[in-house]
């Protein structure tokens, strides 16, 4: 059967099965629509929680940016399972002793303070909606070229199928929908890894396959994989693939800062602390880390062998070609618009280094406007007139090929079986649709929950409070998708911009609120405002309006350190200038840090208007 017919089987099959479980799982109260009733075992969650982390940028752009990046890619890995070690232990088991809802429940508690509640809401909103922008594009991505429709109509089918699961079972739903797409997701990643890796290597391990000598590729003597792609790479005038920082973009601050960013960002993420109040126990929330991170790590110490086994595949399977000669992926993917190729008029295909690279991505240009620059390029080559169309695509900041193709192509760039092909597209869907479901529930549960019952109806009965946390989701799924279809960038970027704003805002004020009985309302509030407002101005002025690298040249992607260092700053200084938290916030502090048995949390109300 051809790749498209295994594609339907393997899509509409796992999406059935997530319909089913979500239509199994309904709630009708808020207990389960929010946190599942708090009976998700430690294992069940831990899987949850890896589907619900791992997203498309995970899943699609992760091994591409280590693909285009090499050794210094290892940043993202570093970054998003360090940040499980201090969810585990800074965050999680304090919260679920807590034992409610929402982070805006905890923070507007432990500040006492409807003002703190509501700055927490929007902060949550905020981060949500860039982190799910990253997820929408990547199922357009995987639906442009394994369904052959638009992106736009990729995005909008991922929307309603989201929609239905999301609304029907809420976070109940979710969760056993997510355990279910975990399954999917880390089999259609290591299927491919394992096939590749035996046929250039011999090895059945990925991890092992990288680092051995190339078996059966030219019939030269034994090369090492890594050694060969310095090679090829120092031919081409690329920085070498193993070398540690390879630009000013990525010296040793940047890919500290980075690092860092998306450590804490991880740490405070409100659609990952959530995950812990699904489970019985403290007991059972420091279990659910610990298989959180395991079932993750099968996926990160896979992404460096699959980014490395692609980047040998893309640059021997392209370079010095004729239109002739060209694989079939390579025209596959160049109808989605993703990869192309400008000839400079010699007939063949150059990766460089230099001005004269000839291999880009579309990933903003409309189509039309990419059509019109194709056709006079060509006609430019055929010395028809016309024009050269790089120079254009280089303006617009385009260069390639996309990196949010890499894994999604790699099994055919080595010539898999079309099941293997299709179990990847159905891999990709799982990851980013199980993401999009998590952040969208963050996103209902602030605006149903922590605005409408908290703050403006606390009258409102189970029913009705059901009812505008579904609406909610509805009109979430909408801009959602209206992100997907005008992203803000690659995937994976999008992302760690998510996790800046994360790492400024959230994690400073929830470390703070468990660990220190001197910070009150005034500080807290002012630290997370003046640290999300500072993250996202920088990001926004750097990335889109041209704004240099003005902090010490950090980028848009290390930045959330430096907002997390302000909110911690600004917080600290100003607590002896205003007044401490009163005895019931001190008395609920000391009852969240005792140990767990020691009696459960004290919940305390908070007056309108503080």
């Amino acid at each position: 059967m051809s790749v498209m017919s295994w594609t339907y089987i393997f899509v509409g099959l796992s999406f059935a099965l997530y319909l089913v479980i979500a239509w199994v799982s309904r709630v009708r109260d808020t207990g389960g629509f929010y946190v599942a009733g708090r009976g998700v075992p430690a294992i069940a969650n831990g899987m949850a929680t890896g589907a619900d982390w791992m997203s498309a940028a995970s899943f699609i752009s992760m091994a591409g940016l280590i693909s285009a990046m090499g050794y210094a890619g290892g940043v993202y890995l570093m970054g998003w399972t360090g940040g499980y070690v201090l969810l585990a232990l800074l965050i999680a088991p304090y919260l679920r002793k807590y034992g409610q809802f929402t982070v805006p429940d905890f923070i507007g508690d432990r500040y006492a303070s409807q003002t703190a509640r509501l700055v927490a809401v929007v902060c949550a909103v905020f981060v949500s909606f860039v982190y799910v922008a990253g997820q929408m594009r990547g199922v357009g991505v995987v639906f442009s070229r394994f369904l052959e429709v638009d992106i736009n109509v990729g995005v909008l089918i991922g929307m309603a199928i989201v929609f239905v699961y999301a609304t029907l079972g809420g976070m109940k739903g979710i969760t056993w929908t997510q355990v279910a797409q975990y399954w999917v997701l880390i089999t259609a990643y290591l299927i491919p890894a394992i096939a590749i890796s035996i046929r250039l290597t011999g090895q059945p391990l990925p991890q092992v396959g990288m680092g051995s000598e190339l078996v059966g590729v030219d019939g030269s003597a034994a090369t090492h994989l890594l050694a060969k792609l310095d090679q090829i790479h120092a031919d081409l005038g690329f920085a070498s693939y193993t070398a540690a920082f390879t630009s000013e973009k990525w010296d040793r601050l940047n890919v500290l800062c980075v690092t860092l960013a998306l450590m804490v960002g991880t740490a405070g993420l409100p659609h990952v602390i959530v995950r812990f109040y699904t489970v019985k126990s403290v007991s059972a929330a420091r279990w659910s880390a610990f298989w959180a991170l395991l079932f993750i790590a099968l996926l990160y110490l896979t992404a460096p062998a699959t980014a490395a086994f692609a980047r040998y595949y893309m640059i021997e399977g392209l370079q010095g070609k004729t239109a002739q000669e060209l694989p079939g992926w390579f025209e596959n993917w160049r109808r989605t618009g993703l990869i192309m190729w400008l000839d400079d008029g010699d007939g063949k295909v150059r990766f460089s280094a230099r001005d004269d690279n000839e291999i880009f991505r579309n990933g903003k240009l409309p189509r039309a406007e990419l059509d019109t620059i194709m056709l006079e390029h060509q006609k430019w080559v055929d010395g028809a007139g016309g024009s050269d169309g790089r120079p254009k695509m280089k303006a617009a900041g385009l260069s390639g090929p996309d990196r949010d193709i890499i894994v999604l192509a790699t099994p055919e760039m080595a010539e898999l079986s079309a099941w293997i092909i299709a179990l990847v597209a159905a891999g990709g869907l799982a990851a980013a649709l199980s993401t999009a479901s998590g952040l969208l529930l963050v996103v209902s549960s602030g605006v149903a929950h922590d605005l409408y019952y908290r703050l403006i109806n606390p009258e409102a009965s189970e029913a009705t409070r059901l009812m505008i946390g579904r609406t909610t989701i509805g009109l979430a799924v909408v801009v959602a998708g209206i992100f997907g279809i005008y992203p803000p960038g690659f995937v994976a970027e999008v992302v760690a911009f998510a996790f800046g704003l994360a790492a400024a805002s959230f994690f400073p004020i929830i470390v703070l609120g468990i660990f220190s009985k001197r910070v009150g309302t005034v500080p807290a509030v002012v630290g997370m405002v003046v640290g999300i407002a500072f993250t996202a101005a920088y990001i926004i002025g750097n990335r889109f309006f041209g704004m240099p690298a003005w902090c010490f040249g950090i980028g848009a992607q290390g930045i959330g350190t430096v907002g997390m260092l302000i909110n911690f700053a600004l917080t600290l200084l100003l607590a002896p200038l205003f007044p401490p938290p009163d005895k019931d916030v001190i008395a609920l502090i000391e009852s969240v840090r005792e140990p767990e048995g020691a009696g459960p949390a004290v919940e305390i109300e908070t007056a309108p208007g503080h």
